[in-house]
Parts: C-alpha cells; sequence; structure tokens
C-alpha cells in the first residue's frame, strides 16, 4: 500500500507565479511527496502525490487558471488495473 495514493499533476497559467512560493506553500499545507513546482512567472507546472489531490486543485485555482489535471490513482495503476 502506498503512503500516497494519487499522483496529482496540472499546469498553472497566471500572473506574477513564484514558484519558491508554491513550493513552500504545498510543504507546510499539504500531506504528500515527490513535489515538482517548476516553470517561470506565467506557468507554472505541478507534480505532486498526495491523498487530497482536491485540496491541490482548490489552492492552486487561487494562483490561476489551472488545466491539463491529471489524477492517477497509484495504486490501483500498481495492481495492473485501468481506469
Amino acid at each position: 500500500m502506498l503512503e500516497y495514493k494519487y499522483d496529482t499533476q496540472l499546469l498553472i497559467e497566471g500572473k506574477n507565479l513564484d514558484e519558491d512560493m508554491i513550493n513552500d506553500y504545498f510543504i507546510t499545507h499539504f500531506a504528500g511527496d515527490c513535489l515538482l513546482a517548476v516553470g517561470d512567472d506565467e506557468l507554472i507546472k505541478i507534480h505532486f502525490h498526495t491523498n487530497e489531490p482536491w485540496k491541490v486543485l482548490e489552492y492552486c485555482t487561487t494562483l490561476g487558471e489551472i488545466y491539463d489535471i491529471v489524477i492517477e490513482d497509484m495504486d490501483r495503476q500498481s495492481r495492473g488495473l485501468k481506469g
């Protein structure tokens, strides 16, 4: 069993985005691992393993427009199941 079940990935498009600030917010407010928050002041790519992906989406919508959202159940994937 995985500690963090959902692989959460998305793009944030906005203005004056700060990857360090976003990274710090994730570390202090969300339980998870494998955080990647990279980009520039207009586009940030997020990759994060968590059990509460809806919290990630809720926060990211406060930063700008979110799109290319992918949430995958890694436990299900590890068992070879689809969907």
